[in-house]
């Protein structure tokens, strides 16, 4: 029996973005900037400036739905086109879990398929690994990308889909 991709979002078919929430570390005191829109091609777009000041350093794009059965799928499928910086994909089984399941990807100026296993992506809280489980694969209430390389700096990722495999 073939499993069918779940589709989390796909830019084609959606023409709003109020499910999306953007979270700069000026919940702690931080200067950075992150936006997020429909470009005119029909994308999401998250940019804008992490800055160091104040002990800052971060930008995270959040995306929330209701529980989707990750289950049957053992990978998550990003669809970007970013600008030569790295990310971190990050997942939460539920939106009340204080901690996240990460993973990095390496973004360049054009379109890329990125694969990430869901069994590799290990728990953090705060940017610090815990000592728990990697990602289990029961659930999922919200995606995220966030970018914080420790240095200032410019930063944009367009998103196209997000798909379980």
């Amino acid at each position: 029996m073939t499993i069918q991709p779940h589709t989390i979002f796909d830019s084609n078919a959606v023409n709003y973005i109020s499910d999306w929430k953007v979270i700069d570390d000026v919940v702690m005191g931080g200067r950075s900037s992150g936006t997020v829109h429909l470009n005119n091609e029909g994308n999401v777009s998250f940019e804008g400036h992490v800055s160091l000041e104040n002990n800052g350093g971060f930008s995270t794009l959040k995306h929330r739905f209701n529980d989707i059965v990750t289950k049957p799928y053992s990978k998550i499928v990003l669809n970007v086109r970013g600008d030569g910086k790295k990310y971190q994909f990050r997942l939460k089984k539920k939106v009340s879990d204080n901690h996240s399941y990460v993973s990095y990807f390496n973004t360049s100026e054009d379109w890329e398929v990125i694969e990430l296993l869901l069994v590799d992506m290990y728990p953090t809280f705060r940017g610090r690994k815990l000592d728990i489980p990697n990602y289990d694969g029961n659930s999922i209430q919200e995606v995220a990308f966030l970018i914080g390389n420790k240095k200032a700096e410019n930063f944009k990722l367009e998103i196209g889909s997000i798909v379980l495999k």
